[in-house]
């Protein structure tokens, strides 16, 4: 088994996770920042699980934050579960307090936004450790990591700084895609038009001021584009940098 590490700092999170979906390699990732880890589990193009060491991200305080858990219901959830050492959902069912349906919704709304979160990650180590990750007992959900990788960057709050990645306001850039790559990646009405005004002649600066969305988060999505391969860079001014096709993590493999 072999593992990899990288730096937020010098990789965004999108550029790696779009060399792991290009390689289709399973395996965990983690981040790691200050006291806190979190967990990406990856199989063959999909995040099938994820997980935190901050109990802010605990699936008992995702379902009392998104409404779906009243405290006293929480609480004695929590005191069910200690009991026996069982599994919050399955506790959930057995009191009637939830259908299976809507804890299997509950865990892929609490997985995706454990993943969403770390985009907003600027620094952090981060590692993955290649081959076929351990989820005996999990609930596995499937979402296409390129519906993730759009998802996170439209999620980041730093726009400005994905820009950057891009280029100067005068890199020019041209659409490169097939359809079906659209439909997995699933864009929406306005996503579609934003890259349907990419035409080689427009420059980066045109796309987010006059796109239709606002100028961030025309940008994040023109990220997004560039990251997945949607888009490539044409020419541009002196900061032109290449994104889609020329990422190169600079990762340290360990025996």
């Amino acid at each position: 088994m072999h593992h990899y590490r990288g730096d937020l700092k010098s990789t965004a999170l999108p550029e790696m996770l779009a060399v792991i979906h290009q390689i289709r390699v399973s395996g965990v990732m983690e981040a790691t920042l200050g006291e806190f880890s979190k967990k990406v589990f990856l199989e063959g193009g999909y995040v099938v699980h994820a997980s935190s060491s901050d109990l802010v991200d605990s699936l008992g305080s995702f379902l009392r934050r998104s409404g779906r858990l009243s405290d006293g219901q929480f609480q004695a959830a929590m005191q069910k579960r200690a009991e026996g050492k069982r599994r919050l959902g399955e506790v959930l069912i057995e009191q009637g307090v939830l259908s299976p349906a809507q804890v299997y919704e509950a865990i892929r709304e609490h997985v995706e936004n454990i993943v969403w979160s770390l985009f907003s990650w600027e620094e952090g180590e981060v590692t993955f450790q290649l081959g076929e990750p351990d989820l005996e007992g999990v609930v596995r959900i499937q979402i296409p990591l390129r519906q993730v990788i759009l998802q996170g960057i439209k999620r980041a709050t730093n726009a400005k700084s994905l820009v950057q990645r891009m280029g100067g306001r005068d890199t020019l850039l041209e659409r490169h895609f097939r359809y079906e790559d659209l439909i997995e990646i699933a864009l929406e009405d306005q996503e579609y038009e934003l890259l349907s005004r990419v035409d080689g002649k427009r420059t980066l600066y045109e796309l987010c001021t006059h796109g239709p969305l606002s100028a961030a988060d025309n940008a994040r999505l023109l990220y997004a584009f560039s990251i997945l391969g949607l888009v490539r860079q044409t020419g541009g001014g002196s900061e032109t940098r290449h994104v889609s096709g020329g990422i190169k993590i600079r990762l340290r493999s360990e025996s």
